[in-house]
């Protein structure tokens, strides 16, 4: 059995091949890659994709040490998962089906990690692989299917809350109806944009606070009622400008900032939500 090597040893061994593997993936993803961009660029809900190479690099570089010294013994079933990654690719693009063709990076990468290198680096580098996800917009009919039920529930919290502060308000569906004007719940206030981010901060949060692992599927789940809270916040607050002071108060100017400073508030919360449970945990260790 010939010696086993380590990451960076094999990164020097094989630098040739793996330089050569670049444009091979740079040619089979130069209009994929690019079409996703431009969806961060233009699409409000996916504008973190821009932050989640550099998260996940960074999650790459907090492991430089582990992965330098990892063995590496090449895994041949890794090639099952590349050729997977490939037809994912190939079907996607023949279905122009962009989140299967966008998603097949990450198994393509992936699999050439198990092969290349084998289990012990993939298992390093999973964490900063998988959160690549995140910069992948998800297909709008799955878009759609969580954000009207979302759209629905936060116009039902927000109504009932406006009713019991003794507002005239009634409800059909996603309008709010009051006696001089009516709003309409969209997309951006229903707490999917918001979502969405919060879930991809949340992941990168719970990590970077080296938390235990229960603690960190506390702080990603928070994320859900968080950004569900903040804007139902928002609409209530519309709601009440809306009554009190007319349609146009409620409009323009307040309805983007009050996108901006949602966003601010659940950010807030999380981070708040992480130093509790980061200091949940250093009290427990240091009663012990």
């Amino acid at each position: 059995m010939p010696p086993t090597i380590t990451f960076t040893e094999a990164l020097a061994r094989n630098r040739i091949r793996l330089l050569l593997i670049v444009p091979l993936l740079v040619a089979a993803y130069y209009r994929v890659v690019p079409d996703m961009v431009q969806q961060w660029m233009q699409d409000e809900n996916y504008s973190h994709g821009f932050l989640v190479p550099l998260i996940a690099g960074y999650f790459l570089y907090l492991r430089r040490d582990e992965l330098g010294r990892a063995p590496v013994v090449p895994w041949n079933w890794g090639v099952a998962v590349l050729l997977f990654g490939l037809a994912q690719l190939i079907l996607g693009w023949l279905g122009t089906e962009y989140f299967t063709m966008r998603s097949s990076l990450v198994v393509v990468l992936a699999g050439l990690v198990l092969f290349l290198f084998g289990t012990a680096p993939f298992r390093v580098m999973a964490l900063p692989l998988g959160y690549l996800l995140f910069m992948v917009p998800i297909p709008y009919i799955v878009y759609d299917a969580v954000a009207f039920p979302l759209k629905l529930f936060v116009t039902r919290v927000s109504v009932a809350t406006l009713k019991i502060a003794g507002v005239s308000v009634l409800r059909e569906g996603n309008i709010i109806m009051f006696p001089a004007t009516t709003l309409e719940v969209a997309d951006a206030c229903s707490g999917i944009r918001s979502l969405i981010s919060l879930l991809a901060l949340a992941v990168a949060l719970a990590f970077f606070l080296r938390i235990a692992p229960w603690k960190r599927w506390v702080l990603v789940g928070g994320a859900i009622p968080i950004a569900i809270v903040t804007n139902a916040s928002r609409v209530i607050v519309t709601g009440f400008l809306a009554q009190y002071m007319g349609a146009r108060a409620a409009e323009g100017f307040f309805h983007e900032f009050a996108g901006l400073a949602v966003f601010g508030l659940a950010m807030l919360l999380l981070v708040s939500l992480g130093a509790l449970l980061k200091g949940r945990e250093q009290r427990t260790g240091s009663e012990q």
